[in-house]
């Protein structure tokens, strides 16, 4: 076995985005028509009459209904725009159709705004029907300079940018209208409204509703009871972006009666890494509670029964001793410490306080990088926006340099959607399999959003008759559930972390390579019930790669447009690179629940592959992607980008496709025969999100007659300046131990 490479020393190169000068354009074969620039402007009027009524607020809100799921290069730009504001920077909330493939737009505006878009509009039209009597126009004459640049936009009041940004928006665009939500059976509910630049206490006590800063959030979210709740669908409905229960039942997990005192021996904790557990409450007369820092966050006026402290007590137990109370799942990564908060009880949880709990503490425990939170709900996630819950885990998990394994919730009643906070993006999220490598029949199904691919990976949690041992406040215990597979995630995460000294992103990308291995899952419903797969049992199968391949990891933060090196030496044979290729990448973007579906600010874009000297392809990627080079073929379809190149995840794999058959790949570039990395940077706002977000990419390369050329790769690498180092696991953990030892000054 071969050991996996960390290549350090030569950073990225960065490089601005070139603004090149492009026209406007529209599809081809498209059609713009009279009437249909006629029946939006009728749509922009009945908004109008629809906030005429209504003061509450000082500008409006309406939604863009498009024709397709667009891409951020397409969305409207001559309808709501001024010359002090571009409509993109008025968008407040994002969801699909039903059919979810459609984009629908909300965007809050000024009065003023809305009215002059309508005189716009209005002047489109007269010139429209005024320079083509026909009532048509199509892509080929859209693009006749010559045509536009002769007509008279003085006289209707108009420039030739406005009038041809109108024009491209009509091919995009379907109506205008506003959104109201409709009245739920929720009694208590987190309500998140949209943002329309006032303060939500203020608001709110316009149409006779006060609540405590208690209750608050944010600015956007607060906690309302059924009266309020009824008062909000009856007189502001229309500023309701979502709305979901407040108290959750926990997700049922299979346990079986305690069937005996536990007394195994286990010696005081030393120096080993401390993982965090949110969860229900802690037994402190168990066998390994030296182990656990417990800090009960219930408030003693509660209630407590024996009950409430199974679940907590069986997943730390899990943390601690796992390869002790389950030797078919020896981990090799010995015992760690936990930091144990209690913060629900089994018959369910305030989510709203859980969510600012979770704020709180991971804010005053730095120290711990690795949290795991086995607690879920048993309602399902919905379909157009994030749980408040997971984005809150995804807000902490982007301003701070930690990381949360998270339960795939489970359901006791046939295939249900995953639950909350499971829809968690940032964060792992782990489904179960049985001991025969079969979805868990109580393993419940992503995606998330109508399209990221939630769970992240499986493990073994029981199911199929077997079970997990754990302890229990009575004794031993044997349960099944994703709550169970979490924490064994959790430990490999840890040790990769703390052990293993490598970034949360590289940690991230390395277990989920892991998993895939070079036979992806293709069943799409197999996918969403296992992710890209199931993660190996022993450390040691993570940490190294067979001996015919050369398993790499590079790490770097993306401070501009294009991050690239082009410094990667393949070694050579017979004038060829005899190999297949993957690349798995991760990082921690920025997201805003408020945007909706369209729920993640940055994308990086990844390639891979051998050096080109084709005009406007510097890289020749392994997987074709082409969306970014200067020759790209032709439109790709913004759902086509998303779900062939994952466009907008956080978690991107590339491959090839390993066959007997394959063949050496010829050297593409004489001058420079290396193989280059390319990580572009989109934003989908104009906040510079993306700027100094970290990214971790583990590249595996697999040497197609089965021949060892490590040793090459290692003499190649740094004779071009690389520093090359070997996870070994008994070197880093001797590390480890010299870097915890305390130092004691005479």
């Amino acid at each position: 076995m071969n050991n996996i490479l960390t290549l350090r020393g030569k950073r990225f190169t960065q490089e601005p985005r070139k603004n090149g000068i492009s026209g406007v354009k529209v599809p081809a074969n498209s059609l713009i028509e009279l009437s249909h620039l006629k029946a939006i402007h009728q749509s922009l009027l009945k908004v109008r009459t629809f906030w005429q009524e209504i003061n509450l607020l000082d500008g409006v809100l309406l939604s863009a209904y498009y024709n397709k799921i667009i891409a951020k290069s397409n969305r409207i730009s001559g309808y709501l725009s001024s010359t002090k504001e571009i409509p993109n920077d008025s968008i407040v909330g994002a969801k699909f159709n039903a059919d979810k493939d459609k984009h629908i737009i909300t965007h809050y505006v000024s009065r003023e705004l809305l009215d002059n878009t309508i005189v716009l509009s209005e002047n489109v039209i007269h010139l429209f029907n005024d320079t083509f009597p026909n009532g048509e126009l199509t892509d080929k004459e859209f693009d006749d300079k010559q045509l536009f640049n002769s007509l008279p936009y003085e006289k209707y009041h108009l420039s030739k940018t406005a009038f041809r940004a109108i024009l491209r928006d009509s091919v995009f665009i379907e109506k205008f209208d506003v959104e109201e939500v409709s009245q739920s059976e929720i009694k208590n509910a987190i309500v998140t409204f949209y943002d329309v630049n006032t303060n939500i206490r203020v608001l709110l006590e316009k149409v006779g509703i006060d609540i405590s800063t208690a209750n608050i959030l944010d600015n956007t979210t607060v906690l309302l009871d059924e009266k309020y709740l009824n008062l909000v669908y009856t007189k502001i409905p229309y500023l309701v972006a979502m709305a979901v229960e407040d108290f959750s039942m926990l997700s049922p997990d299979d346990f079986k009666i305690a069937v005996e005192k536990i007394e195994i021996p286990i010696p005081s904790p030393t120096n080993e890494p401390v993982i965090g557990v949110i969860d229900t409450l802690f037994e402190r007369d168990v066998y390994f509670s030296e182990w656990v820092e417990y800090h009960d966050m219930i408030s003693d006026d509660i209630p407590k029964e024996s009950r409430d402290y199974n679940h907590g007590t069986a997943v730390s137990s899990l943390i601690v001793d796992a390869p002790n109370l389950n030797r078919n799942l020896d981990d090799g990564c010995g015992r760690f410490q936990v930091r144990h908060f209690g913060v629900a009880l089994q018959s369910g949880f305030n989510s709203f306080t859980i969510i600012k709990q979770i704020k709180e503490i991971v804010s005053q425990n730095t120290d711990i990088k690795v949290w795991n939170l086995s607690l879920g709900s048993n309602d399902e996630i919905r379909e157009n926006f994030i749980s408040a819950e997971a984005a809150v885990l995804d807000e902490i998990q982007f301003e701070n340099d930690v990381i949360f394994i998270v339960a795939g919730t489970n359901s006791s009643t046939g295939r249900k959607k995953i639950g909350t906070p499971a829809d968690s993006l940032n964060s792992i999220i782990v489904n179960s399999v049985d001991f025969e490598n079969q979805a868990a029949s109580y393993s419940r199904q992503g995606i998330v959003l109508s399209f990221f691919m939630k769970p992240d990976v499986a493990y073994y949690g029981g199911g199929n008759g077997k079970f997990i041992n754990v302890c229990e406040p009575l004794g031993l215990g044997q349960v099944a559930g994703t709550s169970f597979a979490a924490p064994l995630i959790a430990r490999k995460m840890a040790y990769l972390i703390h052990i293993m000294g490598l970034s949360r992103e590289e940690a991230k990308a390395l277990l989920i390579d892991s998993a895939i291995g070079w036979h992806r899952q293709k069943s799409f419903d197999n996918r969403t019930l296992i992710g890209n797969g199931i993660v190996p049992i022993n450390i040691k199968d993570i940490l190294s790669t067979s001996d015919d391949e050369i398993k790499f990891i590079v790490f770097d933060v993306s401070e501009k447009y294009h991050s690239y090196n082009y410094d990667f030496p393949v070694p050579i044979s017979n004038g060829k690179h005899p190999y297949v290729a993957k690349a798995t990448m991760c990082y921690f973007p920025k997201c805003s629940r408020n945007q909706g579906v369209d729920y993640t600010n940055t994308e990086l874009n990844l390639v891979f592959g051998r050096l080109s000297n084709k005009k406007g392809e510097t890289i020749k990627a392994i997987n074709n992607d082409a969306q970014h080079f200067d020759d790209a073929p032709g439109y790709i379809r913004e759902d086509s980008a998303r779900n062939i190149f994952r466009k907008w995840d956080n978690v991107k794999h590339i491959s090839e496709t390993f066959t007997p058959r394959k063949q050496a790949k010829t050297i593409l570039n004489t001058d420079n025969p290396q193989w280059g990395m390319s990580v572009r940077t989109i934003e989908r706002l104009r906040k510079r999100d993306g700027e100094g977000i970290r990214f971790g990419v583990v590249v595996t390369l697999k040497e197609i007659n089965g021949v060892n050329r490590i040793d090459d790769f290692i003499k190649l690498a740094q004779l071009r300046g690389w520093l090359v180092n070997q996870l070994q696991v008994e070197t880093q953990v001797e590390i480890y131990n010299k870097l915890s030892e305390e130092i004691v000054f005479e």
